[in-house]
């Protein structure tokens, strides 16, 4: 059965009751209807005193075509969690449009693993994308009129440096050229996927009103001609910004097929973005709720990598345990099991792509000892299988614990909740992998050959011009946020596995001086996806009244 047609069949609550889950009052709530609601911001002054629960990570190995199920065990634990009569919340990302048409799909987890409603959060859900959008394209207008009406700040069009953006995966706006009418003036552009802008990340860091309205305020927007910073504040647009966000910037509660609480805010991509729900979203989850179960985009290499090397150490947040979600059919795929053999038994293969795990579990132990892998178990894997995973997961240090949520929802998870509720008793040891006062180099060098197991790291002309430009102008403390394949621990999307001493190479580097953070371009990544020859889109349909099939 679909994931769509499973979350039609669903008893939903009203959200006013589902909110009570979590002793939110009613008037805390922005209805969006009868089972979608907007958290008030003003709740947070209620709880400022209330204890912080557990954070719970939850990450995994590099993606594989198949899909490694990330979400739906995200949700998994959390409806387990409540099966065990904890106060739980999970706490997510929204789903771009890009992958929603393209190729990936939604991200609102599956089987009966869910969040509902599950069309509204993939599609339009209460607009924050939207106005992330046109907060971003209001930026840029509103920079060109600059231009156009006499260019009071000197703008050098050539080094222009903020960019447009649409959530959608469309190649063909890659690169344009704007043109000013009759005033004979023209510069290139090119437009972002709105889930790699800067706004994104910066709705996604700040704290709280003021500090988005700090944030926006710094965004760099390029050079004068006598190669002068120019900022967001210079044009004196930062309240106007802000009030395209004054909504998007409260969390949204929805609920899961099994009517339990869940916070879904922001959406950066992980492999060209940082990957992480807003610092808003997940403090409030951990003043509402005793466990707070999140994940950080694609493998660990990205999303985790950040969420514990940026998030975490911006947002004063540490994880009391992380979750490395694993499947036996990835290992077999990085072993080089071709489609059509991938649900035989094959320990020989598994022997060889394992290895991806393992250095996935060594990454996160340098960030903390409490860890647990949980195998996302399908049919056909065999208890042979299961059994060598299991041993060698253990012999690593770390706990082990299969899931069956996508198949069975909360129950299907309840003992590897049973184990994490544990592993959050232990004290917490997490430190992030390096200072932010190193060398922006330092800082690359490190992740490069830490995390992705690079021998070396070479930079471009233009990526070692503008390093050394960000750091005479006093931003060389930034953390970096690393925009690579989410394939591979390589910068090439084709080397699986776990390779060893291979060259990274930097094709260019971005200051996001509102975000707080300086993007690290690798290899051939793009921040404007394409859409794929054969799409998500061709094989959905609506019927004359409104029934939608094929979205997932």
């Amino acid at each position: 059965m679909e994931d769509i047609e499973i979350s039609k069949k669903a008893k939903y609550e009203k959200i006013v009751k589902v909110a009570k889950k979590l002793d939110i009052p009613r008037k805390y709530l922005e209805l969006y209807g009868d089972y979608k609601a907007k958290i008030n911001l003003n709740i947070m002054k209620r709880l400022k005193d209330k204890e912080n629960g557990k954070l719970i990570l939850v990450t995994s190995t590099n993606p594989t075509p198949y899909g490694e199920g990330k979400t739906t065990m995200s949700i998994g634990i959390n409806d387990a969690m409540n099966k065990l009569g904890k106060k739980s919340v999970v706490v997510l990302r929204e789903p771009s449009l890009g992958p929603v048409f393209g190729i990936k799909g939604g991200a609102t987890g599956g089987g009966y693993s869910q969040v509902i409603p599950m069309e509204d959060i993939n599609l339009h859900f209460t607009g924050d994308l939207h106005a992330i959008e046109t907060c971003n394209n209001l930026l840029c207008a509103i920079l060109d009129n600059h231009i156009y009406q006499g260019n009071k700040l000197d703008f050098d069009l050539d080094r222009i440096t903020f960019q447009r953006c649409v959530d959608l995966n469309d190649r063909a706006v890659r690169n344009v050229i704007i043109k000013y009418d009759n005033k004979g003036l023209e510069r290139k552009d090119k437009y972002n996927i709105t889930v790699a802008s800067e706004i994104m990340a910066i709705l996604c860091l700040a704290n709280d009103l003021a500090d988005l309205k700090k944030r926006l305020g710094n965004i760099l927007l390029g050079y004068s001609k006598t190669c002068k910073m120019i900022f967001a504040k210079d044009l004196k647009c930062v309240d106007a910004l802000a009030i395209v966000l004054k909504d998007a910037i409260k969390p949204n509660l929805v609920q899961t097929l099994e009517n339990n609480p869940a916070i879904i805010h922001g959406g950066p991509f992980a492999n060209i973005a940082h990957g992480c729900n807003s610092v808003i979203a997940t403090k409030l989850g951990l003043k509402l709720a005793d466990y707070v179960v999140t994940e950080a985009g694609f493998g660990a290499d990205l999303g985790a990598e950040k969420f514990l090397d940026i998030k975490c150490p911006l947002a004063g947040l540490k994880p009391s345990c992380i979750v490395i979600n694993a499947t036996i059919r990835s290992m077999k795929y990085n072993g080089g099991v071709d489609k059509d053999n991938i649900t035989n038994e094959n320990i020989d293969a598994i022997k060889i792509g394992i290895k991806n795990l393992e250095t996935h579990i060594k990454n996160m132990q340098k960030y903390t000892k409490n860890i647990i892998i949980c195998l996302n178990k399908f049919g056909f894997d065999t208890d042979k299988e299961i059994a060598f995973v299991k041993k060698y997961c253990e012999d690593l240090g770390c706990l082990f614990e299969i899931s069956e949520s996508f198949s069975k929802g909360g129950e299907g998870a309840v003992s590897l909740a049973s184990k994490i509720v544990k592993l959050c008793e232990n004290k917490i040891d997490y430190k992030k992998l390096y200072e932010y006062d190193l060398p922006i180099k330092e800082k690359i060098n490190k992740i490069c050959k830490e995390i992705y197991r690079a021998g070396n790291v070479e930079f471009s002309d233009i990526a070692n011009e503008k390093i050394k430009s960000f750091e005479d102008n006093g931003f060389s403390s930034l953390p970096v946020c690393i925009a690579k394949t989410q394939y591979s621990l390589t910068d090439d999307q084709k080397v699986l596995g776990s390779p060893r001493d291979f060259t990274m190479k930097v094709t260019d580097v971005r200051l996001s001086s509102g975000a707080g953070f300086i993007v690290v371009l690798m290899g051939k990544i793009m921040t404007m996806p394409g859409l794929p020859k054969e799409a998500a889109y061709l094989k959905m349909t609506i019927s004359d009244n409104g029934n939608i099939k094929g979205l997932s």
